[in-house]
């Protein structure tokens, strides 16, 4: 999925963004690996929407083990 890879690309040089809605959207598996990816480095978002968007166990793997190794450190 093209969008995901596009949304992760853009997430991980994120700064401001901490609310982020993609619900809807048909992101699937592969576009949950894109954005799992990104969010192994992202540490400023903190809400993420993906209702409805066909991801199944491979995708949801790919985002808790982004999860795992995603945290938030203040400064």
């Amino acid at each position: 999925m093209k969008r995901a890879q596009h949304i992760g690309d853009a997430l991980r040089n994120n700064t401001t963004l901490t609310t982020l809605h993609l619900s809807l959207n048909s992101i699937g598996d592969e576009g949950a690996q894109h954005l799992g990816d990104a969010l192994q480095i992202n540490t400023t978002l903190t809400t993420l929407n993906l209702f409805n968007n066909g991801i199944g166990a491979k995708g949801a793997r790919h985002l808790g083990d982004a999860l795992r190794i995603n945290t938030v450190t203040d400064i």
